[in-house]
């Protein structure tokens, strides 16, 4: 008899703030894995806009938004090493998204260091929708910082806390 062991991933990041080239990497991750983590890293080098609370909230929001069908989907915080957070979880492979090739060369290292330190969690590369490979947090945030509308790139939650965090920041 051949038991189907569960496969646990975590997609590890900073989310801030979580956009939806992000949740379309984690649906796309839900439908091959049985359980999905999705990590919010708290990353000492990193000054974010949302407090740790406030980007895990806007990040199961987002979720209950986008994707409220999938209940293999969980989030958590973490922070230290990726691979010993995800060697507790009991994951089988870490997942990363890839937007262009200027990310490929990064996220190939950090999947090389990884597999050094832990050889049973392997590294998953998946690619956005086309629609979404030109987006990334930082360049949200500063399109909100100026007034402009992201609620494009953002699930609604999103866009919403942008807008009130600019409007409180800088008015």
């Amino acid at each position: 008899m051949n038991e189907h062991k569960k496969t646990v991933v975590i997609y590890p990041g900073t989310f801030d703030p979580i956009t939806n080239g992000h949740l379309d990497i984690i649906e796309r991750a839900s439908e091959l894995f049985d359980e999905v983590i999705v990590a919010l890293a708290r990353n000492s080098q990193k000054s974010p806009l949302f407090s740790e609370q406030e980007r895990l909230k806007l990040v199961e929001r987002s979720l209950m938004e986008c994707c409220p069908h999938r209940t293999n989907i969980r989030t958590d915080a973490f922070q230290g090493l990726l691979v010993e957070y995800a060697t507790a979880r009991n994951a089988t492979a870490v997942v990363r998204g890839l937007r262009a090739m200027s990310d490929f060369e990064y996220e190939f290292q950090m999947a090389l260091m990884n597999r050094k330190l832990a050889p049973t969690i392997s590294t998953v590369f998946l690619m956005p929708h086309e629609e979404y490979t030109y987006l990334n947090s930082t360049i949200i945030r500063e399109l909100a910082r100026y007034g402009k509308d992201v609620s494009d790139f953002v699930p609604n939650v999103v866009a919403a806390a942008l807008k009130e965090k600019f409007e409180i920041k800088y008015h």
